[in-house]
């Protein structure tokens, strides 16, 4: 039996609030861990008005503006899809994320509701969790800054949705190898 390559595929998001359904998906960034310029990424109409402040404020985005230049979830949750089909080939795709529970709850959520399905299936890898394991470390020891420190990491996140995904990537791949 020949088992397929798996594609790590590096996810990040950032949002409205703390929860889909009430809070809003906001923008998308996705890299292959190993190759992160192959790249996906973009913004998305919010579905509601609910947001709290300091979620917009770290992220620079407004709702306003994303009303208006974001794309409809339908359109950007199947544009997305196509990518992780296109990225990952005939091998299954696998969600990759820091605090990829937050990540891939929206992910999850807005892929069943205006996509009907979910590419990634009903699973993610925690980068926190893979560190954890790997040094043996408290959980508050698995901070990015921390992590960035530990494993010489260049990059670094910035609330940027495609950036905050490849400096994910580039923790995965120093902490697995």
């Amino acid at each position: 039996m020949t088992i397929k390559r798996e594609v790590f595929i590096s996810v990040d998001i950032e949002a409205s609030g703390p929860i889909p359904g009430e809070y809003s998906l906001l923008s998308i960034g996705a890299c292959d861990a190993y190759r992160p310029e192959n790249s996906f990424s973009c913004l998305v109409k919010p579905t509601s008005n609910n947001a709290v402040p300091e979620a917009l404020a770290v992220t620079g985005l407004s709702l306003d503006k994303l009303q208006l230049e974001g794309e409809a979830p339908p359109d950007a949750m199947a544009r997305f899809a196509d990518w992780v089909s296109t990225c990952s080939g005939s091998g299954p795709p696998v969600f990759v994320g820091l605090n990829a529970g937050f990540d891939w709850s929206f992910i999850n959520y807005y892929f069943i509701r205006y996509y009907g399905s979910n590419p990634f299936g009903i699973a993610a890898l925690d980068i926190k969790a893979l560190f954890m394991g790997a040094r043996g470390c408290s959980w508050k020891e698995t901070k990015s800054s921390n992590m960035k420190q530990v494993t010489g990491a260049l990059t670094e996140g910035t609330h940027d949705a495609l950036e905050d995904a490849r400096f994910q990537a580039e923790l995965f791949r120093r902490i697995r190898g």
